[in-house]
């Protein structure tokens, strides 16, 4: 019984967050115990881990066809975006983007190798995960990338956006 009030509680909070109505949201909000478990029962599109990713012979897994994957390594435009260049020594340039990565919100570093970063984002409201990869390729001085979404079609160019940031992050050497 308390699952069921649980969820009906949340499912009422959660149509009054959509309605813009704070004060019927407020009212709800007792009813659950913390605000995670809204998160929990109503928000939580995460999907699954996949299992092919990696890097094989230096590659990372190509893109899906769908728009909501970006990588330095596809070669068509939909799906391309410049790699990381660096200047330092490859082991400042991993630990720099390790930095970076550590200082964002919802990120969660999954695997991690001397040359190879496997890092999960999810977004704030609905818990979309997007799974996103980094490859030092000591050979071409660069950080290649991967940036996939788990579930859906499009995302709105929120791949593509985020690795912007990182890459200008990384080589202005900034982590905020």
């Amino acid at each position: 019984m308390k699952t069921i009030s649980t969820f009906l509680a949340s499912l009422l909070l959660m149509f009054a967050f959509v309605l813009a109505k704070p004060d019927l949201a407020m009212a709800f909000t007792p009813i659950l115990s913390t605000p995670r478990i809204i998160h929990m029962a109503l928000f939580n599109f995460a999907g699954n881990r996949p299992d092919f990713l990696g890097v094989k012979d230096g590659i990372l897994a190509p893109c899906p066809n769908s728009p909501n994957c970006v990588s330095t390594q596809s070669i068509d435009p939909e799906h391309s975006i410049p790699p990381i260049t660096y200047t330092s020594s490859p082991e400042q340039a991993i630990a720099n983007l390790k930095q970076v990565i550590q200082t964002q919100e919802r990120a969660k570093i999954i695997t991690e190798r001397e040359d190879y970063l496997y890092v999960e984002f999810s977004s704030k409201l609905m818990g979309f995960v997007d799974d996103v990869e980094f490859y030092l390729n000591k050979d071409k001085g660069t950080i290649e990338m991967r940036s996939a979404s788990r579930l859906g079609e499009s995302d709105l160019g929120v791949n593509r956006q985020r690795l912007h940031s990182r890459v200008a992050k990384v080589q202005e050497g900034s982590t905020e």
